[in-house]
């Protein structure tokens, strides 16, 4: 009995890691219903309960959510980042704190570490985010935005950082698209004074551009009416 329960949780375990796989990739986008129990069953090849008890541990991290008579779906495309939607939900404020503690450091980080190739791509995505923001492509811009950030972040070559802001990324995504929201002009709050600190590998003008911006964010949610 007990070597069949260990086949049996190493099973368990090979669906689960397939699972978060699947949703790292972006098979199963967030948001989206994930096959239905017959289906994964038929497709993995294993029991009812060994896609069931795969299932209920994703629920449990965050990752999945299982709606009764609706099926389950894809809530995060992390552990960290189910962590966050439970603890912070949707508070703009919480997650600007967040990303603050983050970026300002990951900020520095990058202008201390970052190679020409990181730099170049910094470059890239401040030049799409820009160029769709001025053709009005708002859904362009939050994704390039996002990006732009988190290629900051990789910039400084810290693993750690890198994952747990990678774990944020559905809520800063939501949070660069709630905050252009409430700008009139998306690129006034900029990021070419940042992109130069990291090109002149200047760490503690790199670190109060990043603060900056973010307490400029943080001003407006503080600001706005009702």
């Amino acid at each position: 009995m007990p070597l069949a329960a260990t086949r049996r949780s190493g099973l368990v375990d090979q669906i689960i890691e397939q699972f978060r796989e699947t949703i790292r990739h972006g098979e199963w986008p967030v948001g989206q219903r994930i096959p239905t129990e017959p289906e994964l069953v038929r497709t993995l090849g294993v029991g009812r309960n060994t896609v069931r008890e795969a299932v209920r541990a994703l629920a449990h991290t965050g990752l999945l959510e299982v709606r009764q008579g609706d099926g389950t779906y894809v809530r995060a495309t992390s552990e960290v980042s189910g962590a966050v939607r439970r603890l912070c939900g949707t508070e703009l404020r919480e997650v600007l704190q967040v990303r603050r503690t983050l970026e300002v450091e990951g900020a520095r980080l990058a202008a201390t570490a970052r190679a020409d190739a990181e730099l170049a791509t910094l470059e890239r995505l401040l030049d799409e985010r820009d160029r769709a923001s001025h053709e009005g492509r708002l859904d362009d811009y939050v994704r390039t935005d996002a990006e732009f950030h988190l290629a900051v972040v990789e910039a400084g070559h810290n693993t750690l950082l890198t994952e747990l802001h990678r774990g944020l990324t559905e809520v800063i995504t939501a949070s660069v698209a709630t905050t252009t929201k409430t700008e009139q002009h998306p690129t006034d709050i900029g990021h070419r004074g940042l992109l130069r600190a990291i090109a002149d590998r200047d760490p503690d003008r790199a670190a109060t551009e990043a603060r900056g911006f973010l307490d400029e964010l943080l001003a407006l949610i503080v600001d706005e009416p009702g």
